[in-house]
């Protein structure tokens, strides 16, 4: 019987040669050669850590994070590069939701059958 971790490994290869991953990888390097598009998605990334923490620590959104919320997605829409990149993360996405499926097949059968 192979190494488990042998094949988690051979995955993680096999995941970087996908079609999904290579298309989330040129448009991350497509976003990051745009300035100014790149600034607002480390900006909106960066935001976004900001409120999960506070939702973590469970604090309410405050009305000021609500509309620095809605003022980075509305400039967010206007950057192609960023919605490349979002559409290409979404397929990426797809593609891991599959395989966990896959992967907790056993987990799930052992429960059904219960």
């Amino acid at each position: 019987m192979a190494n488990i971790y042998d094949i988690a490994n051979e995955l993680e290869r096999e995941i970087r040669a996908t079609e999904q991953y290579q298309a989330l990888q040129e448009a991350f390097a497509k976003l990051k050669a745009e300035e100014e598009a790149y600034a607002l998605f480390k900006e909106f990334q960066l935001f976004q850590q900001t409120l999960q923490q506070k939702m973590m620590a469970g604090e309410e959104m405050a009305e000021e994070d609500a509309t620095r919320a809605q003022e980075l997605s509305q400039a967010i829409q206007t950057q192609n590069a960023i919605a490349d990149l979002m559409e290409a993360e979404q397929a990426f996405s797809v593609l891991i939701n599959d395989m966990n499926n896959i992967v907790m097949t056993p987990v799930r059968e052992l429960y059904e059958e219960a």
